[in-house]
């Protein structure tokens, strides 16, 4: 019986997270300097390059009853001119234009009976100094990719060099593997249950080695659980229940000004952005009349596991720590330690790491047990906002020669959580 590639349950629950308003897709916005390519060059481009990432060219195959996570299967209708749109601005075509375009196009699902990602060619910007721009707008679910990693399509379109030749040919022209059929999905869903109960005894054989340092570990991993989510995150107008529309905005910000306030007031260049957004959402949150005295906000800060070894993979390797906001100081340099010190003790109490054994030992779990407790936290109210700081390329970039400028992220956005905040380093 072949094995397929079968969402992982954190995968899977990106799943059933979509409903309603709230499409798990993380995105990414980008500027380039000079002429656009025609579109017909830049399909010619990626499909020279679709090889290197062949789950762009695969789809979602339910388990029929729902018996078992869905597994990736081939297209045999994929067609590449699909997901490569192409669009133009209306004038002036400037930031402002292009922000709304984004904001429409993040506000539509993919569709789950085809690869799910896409791109949108963006023409009409308005030139900079003298010199044509243009835009790619890039969209793929988080079943996909990894949105703190950035691993996605866009890691194989760019060249280091403005005139790199052309990438390697596939050994072999891709020809579409025959779909598996309903029972066939079914069979091999249920023989990888039976082999759960294995894995589950080889786990307690290991424990029963080092029994102490086991039990410490199951008590660790229980009062972490306990403490994420009991104690819900205070009631903002940010967590409302969302619709379908997206509104999406960016600012710009020099890395130097950052490290220079790290130097001065001490702790990292996360605790600088997190300071940042604490200070910004009080004010914000003041503009609209709401008292932000002693009220402290949680983040969830997703935090990248993925071993060196499976650099470059898809899927999701990701776990989270929740960072508190002190959004009702208005001191930046208090703001500044009082996240500073938190971030330094959860990283001590090993946050990050308990959380990605919870969310391997979820890969044990029941799909409909999974299916149901996503939907469940999704109507929860763990945390107020997301900020994820992906560390991003810290070299030029190029797309068939036109040089990459700005690059700005996305997130995706739960039910009941109106804002999200990516921040990237270019």
């Amino acid at each position: 019986m072949p094995t397929r590639d079968r969402l992982s349950a954190l995968d899977a629950s990106f799943l059933h997270l979509e409903t309603g308003g709230a499409h798990m897709h993380v995105a990414s916005v980008l500027v380039f300097s000079g002429a656009p390519p025609r579109h017909e060059e830049l399909i010619a481009g990626i499909e020279a390059r679709l090889h290197l990432v062949p789950r762009y060219r695969q789809r979602l195959a339910e388990v029929p009853l729902g018996q078992g996570r869905p597994v990736w299967i081939d297209d045999p209708h994929f067609n590449l001119g699909y997901h490569v749109r192409h669009s133009a601005l209306p004038a002036p075509g400037g930031d402002h234009e292009l922000r709304v375009l984004a904001g429409r196009l993040f506000a539509q699902p993919l569709d789950r009976t085809k690869p799910l990602w896409d791109l949108a060619l963006v023409e009409g910007l308005a030139d900079a100094e003298g010199e044509q721009r243009f835009a790619i707008i890039s969209k793929a679910h988080h079943a996909l990719v990894d949105g703190v990693s950035g691993v996605d399509i866009t890691g194989v379109l760019f060249d280091l060099d403005a005139d790199a030749g052309p990438p390697l040919e596939p050994e072999r022209p891709w020809v579409a593997r025959p779909a598996p059929t309903g029972p066939e999905l079914l069979g091999e869903a249920l023989l990888e249950r039976a082999t759960v109960p294995r894995e589950m005894i080889r786990g307690l054989r290991a424990a029963t080695r080092t029994p102490r340092q086991a039990l410490g570990r199951l008590a660790d991993i229980g009062s972490l659980a306990l403490a994420q989510t009991s104690s819900p995150a205070p009631p903002t107008p940010l967590n409302v229940e969302i619709g379908p529309h997206r509104r999406y905005t960016w600012v710009d910000a020099e890395v130097p000004r950052f490290k220079a306030i790290k130097n001065a007031l001490g702790g990292t260049l996360n605790d600088v952005v997190l300071a940042s957004v604490s200070l910004a959402l009080g004010r914000f949150l003041r503009d609209r009349g709401h008292a932000t005295e002693g009220l402290t906000l949680k983040a969830m800060v997703p935090v990248s596991v993925r071993a060196e070894a499976e650099s470059g993979a898809l899927g999701n390797r990701v776990a989270t720590m929740w960072a508190p906001l002190p959004v009702g100081i208005r001191d930046p340099a208090e703001v500044m330690a009082r996240v500073s010190s938190a971030m330094r003790e959860l990283k001590e109490s090993g946050q990050a790491v308990g959380a990605s054994t919870l969310t391997a030992l979820a890969d044990f779990a029941p799909p409909t047990i999974m299916s149901q407790a996503a939907r469940l936290q999704a109507r929860q109210r763990y945390f107020n906002v997301v900020v994820t700081n992906v560390p991003g390329p810290q070299m030029p970039l190029y797309l068939q020669g036109r040089l990459l400028e700005r690059f700005y992220p996305v997130v995706p956005l739960a039910q009941r959580q109106a804002l999200g905040v990516a921040i990237m380093s270019y």
